[in-house]
């Protein structure tokens, strides 16, 4: 693992007992976490509402659980029905996230964020940061977005939302089920009750058949799979890709600056791929060096962490594009909640 990397606590997920310390503080973010929905909940703490549909895609658990590609596979199906979204985000990690600002393909990580500068790169969508969403929506229907699509921020409850999904890790999902910081979880499970989407996500693509929801279930209890396919890989240093099995049974570096690295690192050595691991933390804002491992080895990473190492990488270092797929009735079932807005 490289210097630098953080690590979930481990008895987040069930590795031991969390310490008396978190333990003590978990009631008081739980107190203040609870008041702050009640006060929204009794309109003391006013929402903000925009004169367009509202989809916030968020989870209940600290880290990654698959957000961004399911952010970007929502506006993708949104642009292929004729929509005009637009995406809201708070840009984490950028260099003045005081500022709003409008993001684009060309726009840096540092200015922009990672996130919404990939979600801008494959999408094409106007991308808002602002560290109030409610602005941010605002502005991109100002612009003309038809539908505003939030990245996170699925307890920013400034913003008023129509629909609100949620995306469970499918391995790790609530953990210890406790509150921060004795847990993972930033509100109760039982918060996800008030969502009207429930997205599991299963990882690896691949050609075993997924079980699909009882579509007699309850719908507030329906998980939809979501699986991720990466099938290529993208030469950082020039253009054009190949199949990301040509690296099948070489030694690679693998390079993951995201909520859950492990995932990326299983997801290729699925594929029969030697990975030596190089875990960062989520965002982190690399440096020449910290891509300097010793060994010629090619170097793979995820498309989140390329946007940030573009002008730090030669020709060994390649990115690797995730895509998020669902199955046909999931976007039905969202498509036909968003015609009844």
């Amino acid at each position: 693992m490289s210097k630098g990397a953080a690590h979930t606590p481990p008895y987040w997920y069930g590795e031991g007992e969390p310490p008396w310390p978190m333990r003590l503080l978990t009631p008081l973010y739980a107190g203040v976490t609870s008041m702050r929905r009640r006060l929204y909940q009794r309109g003391t703490l006013r929402s903000v509402r925009v004169d367009a549909p509202v989809a916030v895609v968020g989870n209940l658990t600290a880290g990654g659980a698959g957000k961004t590609p399911l952010t970007i596979a929502l506006v993708e199906e949104l642009q292929r029905a004729g929509r005009k979204p637009g995406v809201a985000s708070r840009g984490y990690g950028r260099r003045d996230e005081k500022s709003p600002r409008w993001v684009d393909a060309d726009t840096a990580a540092q200015d922009g964020g990672d996130e919404p500068v990939l979600i801008a790169r494959r999408t094409g969508a106007p991308v808002r940061v602002d560290r109030d969403r409610a602005a941010a929506a605002q502005a991109l229907v100002e612009a003309g977005c038809d539908i505003v699509v939030c990245d996170d921020g699925l307890q920013h409850y400034r913003l008023a939302r129509d629909i609100e999904i949620e995306v469970i890790d499918g391995q790790r999902r609530y953990g210890n089920g406790l509150l921060l910081p004795a847990g993972p979880m930033r509100e109760p499970p039982a918060r996800a009750l008030r969502c009207d989407f429930h997205v599991l996500n299963l990882g690896q693509a691949g050609d075993a058949e997924v079980a699909m929801p009882d579509p007699a279930a309850d719908a507030q209890m329906v998980e939809w799979p979501m699986r991720l396919r990466m099938d290529h890989a993208v030469p950082m240093a020039e253009a054009g890709g190949f199949p990301l099995r040509q690296f099948s049974g070489c030694r690679v570096h693998a390079v993951a600056g995201i909520g859950n690295p492990e995932r990326f690192f299983s997801m290729l050595r699925n594929l029969d791929i030697a990975v030596v691991p190089h875990a960062f933390a989520d965002h982190h804002v690399y440096s020449a060096g910290d891509l300097r491992f010793g060994s010629p080895l090619p170097i793979l990473m995820t498309e989140k962490d390329a946007v940030k190492c573009a002008g730090l990488v030669g020709a060994h270092c390649f990115s690797v594009p995730i895509t998020a797929e669902l199955p046909a009735p999931f976007w039905a079932a969202c498509f036909d909640r968003l015609h009844d807005l």
